[in-house]
This record gives structure tokens, C-alpha cells and sequence, in this order.
């Protein structure tokens, strides 16, 4: 009896750990393809696994989506910081678009949970995200004073850029190509020497304000003048 109880912990633990992945796989492919308001029960299915052990696992939707996208979170956290830290500006400000915009490419789900403010955590997730803002802000104040970036850059034009972009990998989730093409396209066009004539004013938008549906895509919203 005592042999039989040391096996089963460590298979027991072992099989926990299986499940757990499963379910985190599994939430990110359901995610990717009905958005993170899909059922609990689809995500329990899709990993091969009972109602009630996704729960015991996960007790609310804000930490399953949380854990499903931790590592892309994580990213974008470090590539913010790598891009403050870097003596170039520009490259920071570059490598931080392209991650962020590699990201929505690979997992179609991160955007609505990058944008989301998750009801068991509002104030922590906010105060997260109105730090990524004063950093990026500070970013893209070093890159125009460095005469990198174009001096009629506002912040709402990157999140305009990840609008586009998630538009494109939606429409085309298959196509790298377009989508680095794009972001090329769109890099180019922030670089100082682009600035050729006066800009319309910019968008209200913020990244927390991403117009983004449950899957995603881009949900509709009263058009302002």
C-alpha cells in the first residue's frame, strides 16, 4: 500500500500537469477561433478533459485567458523594456512594432485579450497598461528627438498600425508575407524623412481602446467626425 501511494502522486501530478497543458492549447486555438468570450465548455472539450477539471484548474474565464496568453504578455512587457533600454531609439521603437505585430500573427487570439480588462483583475490590468503607455510614450518622445521618428507621430498612430494589422491577419491568417510587408510599409512610413506635408489630426484611439470584437476582428463603432 505504502509502494502503491508513492507511484500514484508523482502520476497524478504528472497527469495534472498534461491537463493543465491541454487545457491552455486548447483555450488558445478555441480562443483564436470564436474569441475569448467562447464557452468554457468548448475550451473543455477541445482539450479532452471534463467541465469540472477546467475549473479546478482555472475557476474564472480572466485566469484561464490570463494563463493562456502569459508568455505573449511577457513578450510584449520585454520587448517594451528592451526597446527603453536600447541607445537607439528608432530600433527599439522598430523591434517593439515588430514583436507586437508578430504576436497577433501567431496567436489570433492575444489581441482582444491584450485589449481586455478582465473583471477579476480591472485594476491591476489597468494600471499595467497605463504603464505600457507612459513607457511607450517615452519611447516615441526619444525616438522624434533623436530625428528618427516623424515629429507628427502620435501614440494613437500605433494603435491605428495594430488595428490595421490585426484586420490583415484576420482577413489573411496564413500570409506572412502581407503581413511583414505591411509592417514595413508602415514602419517606413513613421521614419522622419517620410513627413512630406501636414497630417489629419489623430485618431482618438489608445491601445486600450482597440476597437477589437471577442474573435479578434474589428468591431464596428459609431463613426466621429
Amino acid at each position: 500500500m505504502e509502494e502503491s501511494s508513492r507511484i500514484a502522486g508523482p502520476e497524478l501530478r504528472a497527469d495534472a500537469r498534461r491537463n493543465r497543458g491541454r487545457i491552455l492549447v486548447a483555450a488558445r486555438e478555441v480562443f483564436a477561433e470564436h474569441g475569448i468570450d467562447a464557452p468554457m465548455a468548448t475550451v473543455a472539450r477541445r482539450a479532452g478533459v471534463g467541465v469540472a477539471t477546467l475549473y479546478r484548474r482555472f475557476p474564472t474565464r480572466d485566469a484561464l485567458v490570463r494563463a493562456a496568453f502569459a508568455q505573449q504578455a511577457e513578450t510584449c512587457g520585454r520587448a517594451l523594456t528592451e526597446a527603453l533600454a536600447d541607445p537607439d531609439p528608432w530600433r527599439g521603437f522598430q523591434r517593439l512594432v515588430e514583436t507586437v505585430c508578430e504576436l497577433q500573427r501567431e496567436e489570433q487570439g492575444f489581441p482582444a485579450a491584450f485589449v481586455a480588462a478582465f473583471p477579476d483583475s480591472a485594476a491591476e490590468h489597468a494600471q499595467a497598461r497605463e504603464r505600457a503607455e507612459r513607457d511607450l510614450m517615452t519611447l516615441v518622445r526619444r525616438a522624434q528627438t533623436a530625428g528618427a521618428l516623424r515629429a507628427d507621430f502620435h501614440p494613437s498612430d500605433l494603435a491605428v498600425a495594430l488595428l490595421a494589422h490585426c484586420g490583415l491577419v484576420t482577413a489573411l491568417p496564413h500570409d506572412g508575407a502581407a503581413s511583414r510587408r505591411l509592417v514595413a510599409y508602415l514602419l517606413q512610413s513613421f521614419r522622419a524623412e517620410a513627413a512630406h506635408g501636414a497630417l489629419p489630426p489623430p485618431s482618438a484611439l489608445s491601445l486600450g481602446g482597440l476597437p477589437l470584437a471577442a474573435d479578434g476582428s474589428q468591431r464596428q463603432r459609431p463613426s466621429r467626425a
